[in-house]
């Protein structure tokens, strides 16, 4: 059964006060939900545990959910649709894969595969329908750094990726460390025991780096998500997964493309795994511990629900649909 929660919230990019309806729905089946693409108001693509990849083509109203054939035993949490019937999927641990389906998940091939025992892929994205690029945790100290310019089909390690400092890995709770921007521009955020953005301007041939204040040390601490409005306007989410309701440093906002990082007036409430940008001003946080807004470009946070078990949120890049997943549940905000 569904359940319908109504929240009053400024989610225009004028500031006008309209009613946004919160609406859960329980899956059928066990799945942690952390890969996610929502293609436009109709079409969006989930992954997660138990090698559970589905889709909906009506908006979230329906959902179709199965596993993939051979891979019942993985952890797809990295996750790319370009339509309702072409999608990328990529599981975190060894041997690390990845998917391939043009049927609309009826088939799924595998375009390619690491047998390293420590393969593990964190998020993917694209710049277009060609170009894309997928990355994961350190091999030898080195970042684990994928390139595609045929939509997927073929995959090519980069030799010049980032060389990690010890400790210094990355998250694959929500599959939103990495962003592709405009003008060949990528960002791919770390944590552990060291965590930062490595940035680079030419599609990953080269990287510089900028430091996060983000709590870091251990290797449960880190940046978890980041989101980018526009070459300026970023956020960064995280903290602690192992003490999630800890308000220390762990969400910030930059006006400057991540130059300085700026401590919100009012945080998140706690740890938070994904972080995404719904309009130039307004933002959605979500983690386990609950899910959080902010009308004003991430100055102050406040609660949007207290729902337990999200993971991951993301808007359509066509239209406006908002969608948030989790434990065997995806909720719909309209």
């Amino acid at each position: 059964m569904k359940k319908l929660i109504l929240l009053f919230v400024l989610i225009a990019p004028f500031g006008f006060s309209q009613e946004l309806k919160w609406n859960t729905t329980p899956l059928n089946v066990k799945t942690s939900i952390r890969g996610m693409s929502v293609v436009d108001d109709s079409v969006a693509w989930v992954s997660g545990s138990g090698g559970y990849v589905g889709k909906t083509t009506n908006g979230g109203h329906d959902w179709n959910l199965k596993q993939i054939t051979g891979f019942e035993k993985l952890e797809f949490r990295s996750l790319f649709a370009f339509s309702s019937t072409s999608a990328i999927v990529a599981n975190a641990g060894s041997p690390g894969y990845i998917l391939l389906t043009e049927d609309g998940g009826l088939n799924w091939r595998e375009v390619y595969k690491n047998e390293n025992k420590d393969a593990f892929f964190d998020g993917i994205d694209f710049w277009n329908d060609k170009e894309g690029m997928i990355y994961g945790d350190p091999i030898q100290k080195k970042m684990l750094l994928l390139r595609t310019h045929d939509g997927g089909l073929h995959w090519e390690e980069i030799s010049g990726s980032p060389l990690l400092e010890e400790g210094e890995a990355s998250f694959a709770a929500s599959g939103t460390g990495i962003r592709c921007l405009k003008n060949k521009k990528i960002v791919i955020a770390t944590g552990g025991k060291v965590s930062r953005l490595w940035i680079s301007n030419d599609k990953g041939s080269s990287w510089n780096t900028i430091p996060s204040p983000m709590i870091q040390g251990e290797s449960s601490t880190g940046i978890f998500s980041v989101s980018f409005w526009d070459e300026k306007k970023a956020s960064i989410v995280g903290g602690d997964y192992l003490k999630d309701s800890l308000s220390i440093d762990h969400n910030f906002y930059s006006l400057d493309g991540g130059k300085h990082w700026l401590k919100p007036m009012v945080p998140t409430r706690g740890y938070r795994e994904c972080v995404e940008y719904i309009t130039e001003k307004v933002m959605i946080a979500t983690g386990p511990g609950g899910t959080d807004i902010s009308h004003d470009g991430g100055i102050k946070w406040k609660p949007l629900s207290d729902e337990k078990s999200f993971h991951v949120v993301r808007k359509g890049r066509k239209g406006s649909l908002i969608l948030l997943a989790g434990n065997s549940k995806i909720a719909v905000l309209k």
